[in-house]
């Protein structure tokens, strides 16, 4: 069984080139699991919670098995389109910006880059943020 916090290797090695490659970020263990950053700000965290452990997590991940997390910041407005879809999104109450997502075999890789050059972008010093090419937004719809 995995204990708390652990992550399945296969989920950091596609998370550290994503997380890596934004600049001056750097990876630490965390609390639980493992997490990175930009300066002393949390760009994502990864984790495992179970029912047994952090209850109120696995509960809004609707987990009743060890769940791999990814906790990481995005704006208000994105995270309410994100969370109104349902899986793998969901809000925790750890502030405006935060936002949970489950990991699984299933993950959109290309959708977690972007994510999380999102995440990079609000946390980093503009001069940063201002180095990394950024998705373009889709086109509006004008009918």
């Amino acid at each position: 069984m995995t204990e708390p916090g652990d992550v399945p290797p296969e989920f950091l090695d596609r998370l550290r080139p994503i997380c890596l490659g934004l600049p001056e970020t750097y990876e630490e263990p965390a609390w639980v699991g493992t997490r990175w950053r930009i300066r002393k700000r949390t760009v994502a965290h990864l984790y495992t919670v179970d029912s047994g452990h952090q209850v109120a997590q696995a509960r809004a991940a609707e987990g009743d098995r060890p769940t791999c997390l990814l906790i990481f910041r995005s704006p208000p407005d994105e995270i309410a389109a994100l969370v109104a879809g349902g899986h793998p999104f969901h809000k925790p109450d750890w502030g405006p910006t935060v936002l949970g997502m489950v990991v699984d075999d299933d993950t959109d890789w290309d959708e977690v880059g972007e994510l999380l050059t999102e995440s990079y972008c609000l946390l980093a010093p503009r001069r940063l943020a201002a180095l990394v090419d950024r998705p373009a937004p889709p086109p509006l719809d004008h009918r």
